[in-house]
């Protein structure tokens, strides 16, 4: 059995979130995280991305390279009392017998960081790590990950005891025991991933992963560039400096400004402390991604189940 390593490079599944015109005044402007921009004549900013903070960014947002074999002999993953491979990808939803046997057959397919091309092998659905093109296949049909976009006014949590909406009024068709991964405050809007995988919930929670978080974000004032730097380098709140990965002005008028930004802090409102901190209160949030995961045209209140190639590039992301 031929067992060399293949490496292979994959795309970020998604696309991202179109910006809308900020609100003219504290007050919420809807429940709908995107939009088009308004067209009226506002100044636009730019761009602000810091050194290590934004190749820490990419890094977790994008799908991760497979790490290249080393020299040591490969490894027989044959499991005697196992179940065909192909069978197993079958099962997983990667096609039929024949489809999934011709996936074997032209070196696309990875059991425990080996490559398998004979047709023979057998391994335990139970334990076995396995890669098609790169990307880690979910095996146990029972786990499943959903992207749910959180309104306003809905609280993060399963049970609220004093009696808000809560993320549990919004999953209650789903049969699974689910629980979120991270939180958003009831008055910020957005994208949050649901999850019954307990080790997928516990590495994207995990600060050693660094998942970056992207959020469309109003404020008060004219943003000038010096603000943009400052998010950047660091902003000393009472727990300690908290800096964004990336910046971006996306337009200013009336008295307002709306910017996209990035970063992997996972401190309780964050992004709200950060902008308190520099002069520029928060009017309205919406997070728009988690990792390689975009909220897209999800609608408020409404839940997507990941599919196949978003839940191996975000399981990639984490190690898994």
């Amino acid at each position: 059995m031929s067992n060399e390593r293949r490496g292979g490079s994959r795309r970020e599944s998604g696309d991202g979130q179109q910006p809308r015109r900020p609100a003219r005044s504290g007050g919420q402007s809807g429940n709908r995280s995107g939009g088009q921009a308004g067209k009226q004549g506002g100044r636009q900013g730019g761009n602000f991305r810091g050194g290590s903070s934004a190749k820490s960014r990419a890094q977790a947002n994008a799908p991760r390279r497979r790490p290249a074999q080393s020299s040591e002999p490969a490894r027989d993953v044959h499991v005697e009392d196992g179940v065909r491979l192909q069978k197993v990808l079958a099962q997983a939803g990667l096609g039929s017998r024949r489809a999934s046997e011709e996936l074997i057959a032209n070196g696309r397919v990875e059991v425990d960081g080996q490559l398998v091309t004979e047709l023979g092998v057998r391994v335990d659905p139970a334990t076995a790590v396995i890669h098609v093109d790169g990307l880690r296949i979910q095996l146990d049909q029972a786990k499943v990950t959903i992207a749910l976009n959180k309104p306003l006014g809905v609280v993060s949590t399963m049970d609220d005891p004093k009696g808000r909406p809560t993320v549990a009024d919004l999953i209650r068709n789903r049969e699974e025991r689910l629980f979120h991964v991270g939180r958003l405050d009831a008055d910020s809007e957005g994208l949050l991933l649901l999850t019954n995988d307990g080790e997928l919930a516990n590495r994207l929670s995990h600060p050693k992963y660094q998942i970056a978080k992207t959020y469309l974000v109003t404020v008060e004032g004219e943003v000038y560039p010096r603000i943009g730097r400052e998010l950047l380098k660091g902003v000393e709140l009472d727990d300690g400096v908290a800096k964004m990965d990336a910046v971006h002005v996306l337009q200013q008028i009336d008295g307002f400004a709306m910017l996209e930004v990035v970063l992997h802090e996972g401190r309780n409102r964050i992004v709200r402390r950060m902008f308190e901190a520099v002069g520029h209160p928060v009017t309205r949030l919406v997070r728009t991604r988690i990792g390689p995961i975009p909220l897209g045209d999800l609608k408020a209140g409404r839940t997507r189940v990941l599919g196949r190639t978003e839940l191996g590039t975000l399981m990639n992301a984490v190690d898994l």
